[in-house]
């Protein structure tokens, strides 16, 4: 069998972990569309979920984003959000940065979720200071104004990957396109706006019509934020992830794979297993065995050797948070973990390595 070759992040090149530091910098990276470059103001939108081949397939219902200068740049691994949206305000990889997926081991027994930040003992705010999972500065130690939902403010997750910055939250789409106007007004010369809805829809309904429709109406949002710049200022367009549709194919870890399971973390596309003590060689053999035939299986160290988190430094505390053995599939399914029955209903998927999680946009326009 000839398996696919996975999507490893362009590190330090054309990877959403490099778009923030190249801007603040004012670089001239060939990589960076044009309009960006010498732009007096930037606003960089992050709109979650939107895969570089999912957008392709629907140029008809994204104009303005289709009608943009810039291609596909890669995410981080694995691909999804807690990851990629911590690599895009450091500007660092997760091996450096340290959030390294949706459900992160932390010690001690006890597994994060990132997003909610919670362990099954409830709110970890307290218990595991945001400021201690992940203490890189943000947006290169400047504190820009950041637009993003109302309801972020103040959450362990915002706190880990935003920091200090500038927190004007909105309630409705159409107000982000208000508070934009009004920080360039102000004169501010970095803006990053964030939009989940096209990850939502996805997850809840899959890449069908309701994912059309969706996709339209963000471009939509696009076409607005372009017509609030003023002569000299940017938009830049860029997402965490794509998505793989996974429909019911949700895969339990076979019973003799199992065997050798204490817990898992991450997530269904990017699952890993942490071993039994004393079974972790064995743990590798046997879910090779099982499931070779539709994920890369990898162990820690070769995820680790491969440069999937990062290709330079790794941070003291990042081996500690992964598992044993990495389920990373190529086929459209999803690996079960039975701790985390929400994530189990999620029709779309990402975290993988394959193209379509992996390649995400990076356009731009200017007024």
């Amino acid at each position: 069998m000839t398996r696919p070759t996975p999507v490893v992040p362009d590190y330090g090149g054309r990877c959403i972990a490099s778009v923030v530091p190249a801007v603040l910098a004012g670089r001239s990276e060939p990589w960076l569309p044009a309009p960006v470059l010498d732009a007096r103001q930037v606003v960089l939108v992050v709109l979650d979920g939107l895969g570089w081949e999912q957008l392709q397939a629907r140029p008809h219902h994204a104009p303005v984003l289709t009608g943009m200068a810039g291609g596909p740049v890669t995410s981080v691994a694995p691909s999804t959000t807690s990851a990629a949206l911590t690599s895009i305000s450091t500007g660092r990889p997760p091996a450096e940065h340290g959030i390294l997926g949706y459900r992160m081991y932390v010690g001690n027994g006890r597994t994060l979720n990132v997003l909610r930040w919670r362990t099954d003992e409830g709110d970890a705010r307290e218990s595991i200071p945001p400021a201690s999972i992940q203490t890189l500065p943000i947006f290169e130690g400047t504190s820009p104004r950041v637009v993003s939902r109302a309801e972020f403010a103040h959450t362990g997750f915002t706190d880990a990957h935003l920091g200090s910055a500038r927190l004007h939250g909105w309630r409705t789409p159409s107000a982000i396109a208000v508070e934009v106007r009004r920080a360039l007004a102000a004169g501010d010369s970095f803006v990053y706006a964030y939009y989940d809805g096209i990850d939502k829809v996805a997850h809840a309904y899959g890449l069908g019509e309701h994912y059309d429709a969706e996709l339209a109406f963000a471009d939509r949002l696009v076409g607005d934020l372009v017509a609030e710049l003023p002569a000299g200022a940017a938009l830049v367009v860029t997402s965490d992830h794509g998505q793989v549709d996974v429909g019911d194919a949700v895969v339990a870890i076979e019973p003799d794979v199992w065997a050798d399971v204490d817990f898992v973390s991450g997530e269904g596309r990017f699952r890993w297993l942490h071993a039994r003590a004393g079974t972790a060689g064995r743990l590798a053999e046997r879910a090779e065995a099982a499931y070779g035939d539709v994920a890369w299986v990898r162990t820690r160290d070769e995820v680790l050797a491969d440069g999937w988190l990062g290709n330079g430094f790794v941070g003291p505390d990042v081996p500690a948070r992964l598992g044993d053995v990495a389920l990373v599939p190529f086929e459209p399914i999803a690996f079960l973990d039975p701790a985390d029955a929400g994530e189990a209903r999620l029709r779309s998927r990402h975290g993988s390595l394959t193209s379509a999680e992996m390649l995400v946009p990076l356009l731009a326009s200017r007024r």
